[in-house]
């Protein structure tokens, strides 16, 4: 047997209009490829080490390195070449056949007379040889290819949108890295004035101890205030180094890579916006939109299970030649393939269509509230930092006019230890309370603009 490969050829009017309308050629998806990024580039990455980087050109490298993006732009042109397979069947198709067998068999005959009689039959390559070229032509299928183009285009677009939301998770997650750095860089900073102030207790103790105006209590109080601080300040190292690898795993970089950061962690005044955030954040984020395409992709499905009903009309064509002499031999011809009962599958599969179609819409509205939850919480905790630096910034005033005072009373000889740890211990939290509440509000502010679709 010849197998014959069919050739999809569309009438130049159908073309035109296919083209025009629901497909789109490879060179036009690669206008639509994601810009070019800015910033350092894979090469520049160990010239990092020892340099000061700000919080924009972190982002930039790991929005340049990150392999979580990589992946997500070969995906998308994964989904763009399934554009170009389902788009396949409406284009010519081209084919060749050589074939020849050598075959031997024996056929029994009646004579007139009645007699059975074995003959032997035997063919060479010679007698059996076939080349020939074959074309099939798609004339029409009541749009069920055009239905399969226009639902994997939509799918390509979810891939490309994916990019854009994989680089906004990374932003977030670069911000977020950048600014936990730097809250246990400050504290870093606090936990050694504490250690600072105790080691001055410690010998201010020791000096009254030794005139014989403190008890020995005294001392070992301070003592223990000193190796407390210590401890904090080992801690507080940790919790730097840690962050640190954080960050750089975000970025994409080596985490032994060592830079410098730029402190960002300063109060800046924010105002409630009066426009609507969550119609802004609708209009921007990547997941609602993707949503919305989805619902457009389980239309086109729609559309493809019920166009399934129908037949298919195919032009065919072969030509070609025979035999070791290569006789001419050629066909042509239209057939219309139509399955009357399939067992209920193709009502099965319009039936599924539709169902993952409404799925779809009920996940846009839960997209939506999504959306509008994440914007209002994080607008709500913006806010709400923005009152607690506030709060932070006075109890840290009064904290360390509380040590002063506490400090002169002590030095003076009418305080006690437990007044002056108690002061000491005070000031430290609220040093600590400003910088969780300076370093909550920039992790806020990132999610916020997150939440709005930006990075």
């Amino acid at each position: 047997m010849t197998p014959i490969l069919r050739v999809a050829f569309v009438p130049l009017v159908v073309t035109l209009a296919i083209l025009a309308g629901s497909v789109v050629p490879t060179a036009a998806w690669a206008q639509a490829s994601p810009p070019t990024k800015t910033g350092p580039t894979k090469a520049d990455y160990p010239r990092l080490n020892g340099k000061v980087v700000s919080l924009e050109e972190a982002v930039a490298v790991a929005l340049d390195a990150q392999p979580q993006i990589q992946a997500r732009l070969y995906d998308y042109a994964a989904a763009r070449f399934r554009v170009d397979q389902a788009f396949a069947p409406l284009l010519p198709q081209l084919s060749a056949t050589l074939s020849g067998q050598y075959s031997s068999s024996t056929v029994l005959t009646t004579s007139s007379g009645g007699t059975t009689i074995a003959v032997q039959s035997s063919r060479s390559l010679e007698d059996t040889f076939l080349g020939q070229v074959s074309l099939s032509q798609l004339l029409f299928d009541f749009g069920k290819t055009v239905a399969s183009v226009d639902a994997a285009r939509k799918l390509a677009e979810i891939f490309r949108y994916d990019i854009e939301l994989q680089r906004q998770l990374v932003t977030l997650a670069v911000k977020e890295a950048y600014t936990n750095t730097l809250f246990a860089q400050r504290l870093i900073r606090v936990q050694r004035q504490a250690l600072e102030r105790a080691d001055l207790n410690l010998k201010s103790v020791r000096g009254f101890f030794e005139v014989g105006t403190r008890p020995k209590s005294d001392v070992v109080r301070a003592e223990v205030d000193v190796a407390n601080a210590r401890v904090d300040n080992i801690r507080a190292d940790n919790a730097e180094r840690v962050a640190r690898v954080a960050l750089n795993t975000s970025m994409g970089v080596p985490a032994n890579t060592k830079f410098e950061l730029v402190d960002n962690l300063v109060y800046v005044k924010v105002t409630d916006p009066d426009r609507d955030l969550v119609l802004e954040a609708l209009n921007q984020r990547p997941e609602y939109t993707q949503a919305k395409l989805r619902i457009e992709g389980a239309e086109s499905i729609l559309k493809r299970t019920f166009r399934d009903f129908f037949p298919d009309v195919v032009g065919t064509g072969s030509v070609g030649g025979v035999r070791s002499s290569l006789d001419t031999s050629w066909s042509a011809g239209v057939a219309l393939n139509w399955s009357l009962f399939d067992g209920g599958n193709r009502l099965s599969r319009y039936r599924e269509a539709k169902a993952a179609l409404e799925a779809s819409q009920s996940r846009l509205k839960a997209t939506e509230l999504d959306i509008a939850r994440e914007v209002e919480q994080a607008r709500s905790t913006v806010l709400e930092t923005d009152e607690r630096i506030l709060a932070a910034q006075a109890a840290v005033a009064s904290a360390q006019e509380n040590f002063r005072l506490v400090q002169g009373r002590f030095d003076a000889g009418v305080g006690t230890i437990l007044d002056l740890t108690d002061a000491q211990l005070a000031l430290t939290q609220a040093q600590n309370a400003e910088a969780q509440a300076l370093a909550d509000f920039r992790i806020a502010l990132a999610r916020l603009e997150r939440a709005l679709g930006r990075r």
